[in-house]
């Protein structure tokens, strides 16, 4: 009987924290998005476009960055490669 109680009582704290902290994780979550929304809108946006085609022009032109900066790694690497065996 003891253990059944202890593990409603255990139970009940757990709910309890992980609610708590749902919570917390829910409104910092939703303020950056605020914010981050805000940002995007005021400073990043082009004629026309809405925050969210904002966001995935940003996303592709980042992509786009990331994939030349490999390319342009692997180049210079197997450059590297190839003057030393000269």
């Amino acid at each position: 009987m003891a253990k059944s109680k202890l593990a409603a009582m255990n139970k009940k704290i757990e709910e309890s924290v992980v609610g708590g902290y749902k919570k917390i994780e829910n409104g910092v979550v939703g303020g950056f998005q605020k914010i981050s929304d805000k940002f995007v809108d005021s400073y990043l946006t082009k004629d026309g476009e809405s925050i969210e085609e904002a966001k995935e022009r940003i996303a592709r032109e980042q992509s786009e960055r990331t994939k030349e900066h490999e390319d342009m790694i692997k180049k210079n690497l197997e450059a590297s490669l190839n003057a030393g065996r000269r």
